[in-house]
Order: structure tokens, then sequence, then C-alpha cells
């Protein structure tokens, strides 16, 4: 399922400005969710599933409705604000839940993330930095592109002096089934800008989120 980042022509700033509200927006192929429950009882027959039973017997379906919902990211609009009283210290949105599916055995992985910036022209309504986490988590993921994606979209449509990201995540793929190591977490960052290059920026971004730099 494919994302894209679109402007809406009648938000388009003037040129050198910062962009004002920007439309997240979603393409992709339809949903056919009968198809999906069709393939999710084939699929659930050939591991040796009866479906017979009364507790699986709606489970397709079921199946088909939670990786719709898991793989359905909402459109909306990163709204910014003039910085007219010149901040320019770090701001930090620490602990954001979020979940998507690794792309490698489409289980689950979890945890929360640190989103953070140092503003320049312009500052971010502070929840949609959890609205483009969620974004960016309703598609089969990587712990590390995701990562990525949150720090270099901020920082496109925002031009910040500097954008943050560090993500702590359990993933059922490694605790569930293979090593079955309950308990661990992977912990991925992005730093670009003055966060990345300044040392005494990135100790702070770090310091704050809570995590060792």
């Amino acid at each position: 399922m494919a994302q894209n980042l679109a402007l809406d022509p009648a938000e388009s700033p003037p040129p050198g400005r910062p962009r004002a509200a920007l439309r997240i927006a979603s393409e992709g192929a339809p949903v056919d969710l009968a198809a999906a429950e069709r393939a999710a009882a084939d699929f659930l027959a050939a591991l040796g599933i009866s479906l017979d039973r009364e507790g699986l017997r709606e489970t397709p379906a079921r199946m088909a409705r939670a990786y719709a919902e898991l793989l359905a990211p909402r459109p909306f609009h990163l709204t910014t604000f003039p910085n007219d009283e010149g901040y320019d210290e770090l701001v930090l949105a620490r602990a954001i839940p979020f979940r998507t599916v690794c792309e490698h055995h489409l289980l689950p992985f979890s945890g929360v993330a640190h989103v953070g910036y140092l503003p320049a022209d312009r500052i971010v309504g502070l929840s949609k930095l959890a609205r483009l986490t969620e974004h960016f988590g309703a598609r089969p993921q990587t712990q590390e592109r995701l990562t990525r994606q949150i720090a270099d979209s901020l920082d496109a449509h925002l031009a910040p002096r500097g954008a943050g990201v560090v993500l702590e995540a359990e993933h059922s793929c490694m605790t569930h089934r293979g090593v079955r190591a309950l308990g661990a977490k992977t912990v991925t960052s992005a730093l670009l800008g003055a966060l990345r290059a300044d040392p005494r920026s990135r100790a702070e971004f770090f310091a704050l989120a809570g995590v060792p730099g």
C-alpha cells in the first residue's frame, strides 16, 4: 500500500516560505476484504487449522479486517505555525506509542517513539508528531526505515534546524518465534541537521528522550 506526501494547491506557500499545512495523503489499490478473507481461510487451511469449530468460523474475516486496519493510514494535515516568539530550543514529544507490522513476517512490532526538532521559522502542532509516527507505521515496515521516514518527513516539510527520532520497540517476530528473546527491545535513531552535527544538541536530545547517547 503506497502513500505519498502532497501539498494542497490552496495551501502552497509563497516562494521561499516554509509550508504551512501539508496534507499527508494516502494512495494505493483499494482494499478487497472478501478476497482477503478467502485468502486467510486458504492460509489457515494450508497450515492444518480446521475452521469447523465455532470459535474459528469467523477467524478469516476477522484476520482480514484486522490487517486492513493495521495497514490503513489516515490522511491528515501536518499543521505548522509561525515561530513568532523565536523559540530556538529543542521541542520533543516523548514516548509516543506506535504499532506496525514487520515486512519480513507480517508480525506486529510496537513500542514508543521520541520525536523532536530544533525550530527555525515555523513550529508544528504537537499532536502532529504522533500522527506522523502513526502514518508511517501503517504499512509493512522495518524499524530502521520507519525511524528514518519520520525524521526525513519532519525535516523536509518543517525545515527545522535539526530533527531527531528514536524508536524503542519489541518485535514479536523475535520474541514469539525463532530465538524467542522475550523482553528484548530494539533501539534505532535518526538525527538530522544540528542534532547530528552538534555534540551538545545531540546529547541534549538523547538525554531528554531518556535514551543513552
